[in-house]
């Protein structure tokens, strides 16, 4: 029988994404010692793996408790539909890639965001960050200026914090690290901390809850680097994160 610390040794699962699975349902409870603490046996490291495949694979979590249960050919058929859904939002975002380098050539940058692409510079964050910042500002702008520029205000204001500034630099420097690297999940827990102290008394700006372009621009993000697929995944389960701080759509 296994501690909950235990158990993410062994499966790569942070123990908090852990409780966050028993906290929706998304695993059952195990046994519990004397003590009241949670033990776990080899059948529910081998539940919490298959939840881990399937959240990885971009499954949304609402979707795998239906899967975990499904027969063999109903489950066949469901990660069929879902691949072909991916495959067709990956087209969607390659189109909106190549719409969107031809802005940049084209469209002058929107007030206030020369001035802040130079600052990313300064701090030390790579040609290839400072760039996708560049077409990803032009989409927030075109999108909701007004939203963008309340946005702009706040990460000027943020790039002044040291410690935000490191945040930053990390998250550009893991674009080329192995998915399974263990300090992409280190990264994510000092994320979701920084957002949580800096965001305690207010929450950041935000477009309206209907808009589509904040995951539009985490997906585009994500398709450049497969350990940023894994460390945004790592920030969607972190309980009660209320920013993924260190990224651009933030």
């Amino acid at each position: 029988m296994l501690t909950i610390g235990q158990l993410s040794r062994h499966t790569g699962v942070p123990a908090k994404t852990v409780r966050f699975y028993h906290s929706i349902g998304l695993l059952s409870e195990p046994a519990r010692d004397a003590s009241g603490y949670r033990r776990y046996s080899a059948t529910d490291a081998i539940a919490l793996l298959k939840v881990r495949a399937l959240a990885e694979a971009g499954i949304p979590l609402a979707q795998i408790p239906a899967l975990l249960t499904a027969n063999q050919e109903d489950r066949a058929a469901a990660i069929e539909r879902i691949d072909r859904d991916l495959q067709q939002r990956i087209t969607r975002l390659q189109d909106t890639r190549r719409r969107l380098h031809g802005l940049a050539d084209q469209t002058p940058l929107p007030p206030g965001v020369a001035p802040y692409l130079e600052l990313l510079a300064g701090i030390g964050l790579s040609k290839e960050w400072v760039q996708m910042e560049h077409d990803l500002w032009i989409l927030a702008f075109a999108t909701d200026p007004q939203a963008a520029q309340a946005l702009l205000a706040d990460q000027y204001q943020a790039k002044s914090l040291p410690q935000v500034q490191q945040v930053y630099r990390d998250y550009d420097q893991a674009r080329n690290l192995d998915p399974d690297d263990p300090r992409l999940a280190s990264l994510a827990e000092r994320i979701g901390e920084l957002a949580r102290d800096r965001y305690a008394d207010q929450p950041p700006p935000a477009p309206p809850a209907n808009s589509p372009v904040p995951e539009l621009i985490q997906d585009m993000i994500n398709s450049t680097s497969p350990a940023w697929t894994r460390l945004d995944r790592y920030l969607r389960d972190t309980p009660a994160n209320p920013t993924r701080l260190a990224l651009p759509s933030s």
